[in-house]
């Protein structure tokens, strides 16, 4: 599965990262920065970007903290200066690549976007600790979504246990087994129900049905803009199409129908044009209580 082959890259250049940080050490800065540039960059990138919470985000912070006893170990340990300084294509190479990983660094708290219209919401579940499994501001951060119908901006939010990992394994048929299923999704603002759907199975992962035709379905609807919330439990929702709703109001609970591969919320916004189907509105980079929210970052609600 693409999961397992995704944690063990992550493992592996995280490895391979640090093992370039701590050989820059062993020469002087002049004859070693392309590894030691190349190693930084690498750990910072794998720390944005790293599939960590499918084994825990707390290996996430283990990672940060070798870095920093890495560099700190860098700076205090003794230099060869008799070694020998790398070789031209092994210089340019590195400072090549680094490059690269500087520029995905630097996107992933910018996007590919521009700056773009945001939208204020109320976080749309109860206390507890959640993550941001899909999001940012379009490439390179938000791949799967910036390939879909105007959902540049669109959010996949999980459920984080006690032990930093969204469910009690790292891939499970069992849908009680992620801490987010069956939780109770609340409305994120006042609006008009214009659409809900609950008729849909859930699916058993990995499997999955491509929505959005069979995707259990909310979509709020106010003056300015429109709210889009899937993949919700068969049954689950407690609202009907033409009811009006206010922020905070029990809508449904987290499920897994439509294309989705494990339970989470999957939740877009729109810019309401007159004439014009939700969906072809503008794309609203959302706010959640005041904040924007980037790829593989935790949101605590208190």
């Amino acid at each position: 599965m693409i999961i397992y082959t995704l944690i063990g890259i992550t493992l592996l250049l995280a490895g391979f990262s640090l093992h370039l940080v701590w050989k820059a050490g062993n020469r002087p800065l002049k004859y070693t920065y392309p590894y030691l540039f190349l190693g930084l960059t690498l750990c910072v990138f794998l720390y944005l970007f790293g599939v960590w919470v499918y084994i825990s985000i707390y290996t996430k912070y283990l990672f940060g903290a070798l870095i920093l006893i890495f560099c700190i170990s860098y700076l205090a340990r003794k230099h060869d200066h008799s070694a020998r300084p790398l070789s031209r294509w092994k210089k340019v190479t590195n400072l090549l690549i680094s490059g690269v990983l500087l520029v995905l660094i630097v996107l992933y708290f910018t996007g590919t976007t521009g700056k773009p219209k945001t939208v204020e919401l109320a976080f749309p579940f109860k206390p507890g600790r959640y993550f941001v499994l899909q999001g940012g501001k379009g490439l390179p951060t938000n791949l799967f979504h910036f390939s879909l119908r105007g959902a540049v901006y669109a959010m996949d939010i999980v459920k984080l246990n006690k032990f930093g990992g969204r469910a009690d394994k790292i891939f499970s048929k069992n849908l009680a087994d992620y801490e987010i299923y069956n939780d109770t999704i609340y409305a994120p603002c006042d609006g008009l129900v214009a659409r809900a759907v609950s008729s849909n199975p859930d699916n058993i992962p990995p499997n999955m049905n491509r929505g959005p035709k069979n995707t259990n379905q909310i979509v709020l609807e106010t003056p300015t803009f429109n709210v889009f919330m899937a993949h919700l439990k068969m049954n689950s929702i407690v609202v009907r199409e033409g009811d009006y709703v206010t922020k905070g109001q029990p809508l449904g609970c987290v499920g897994n129908s439509g294309f989705s591969t494990e339970p989470h919320l999957h939740i877009q916004v729109h810019e309401k044009t007159p004439g014009v189907a939700w969906y072809f509105g503008k794309p609203l980079y959302i706010h959640f209580n005041g904040r924007g929210y980037l790829l593989n970052e935790v949101i605590t609600i208190k």
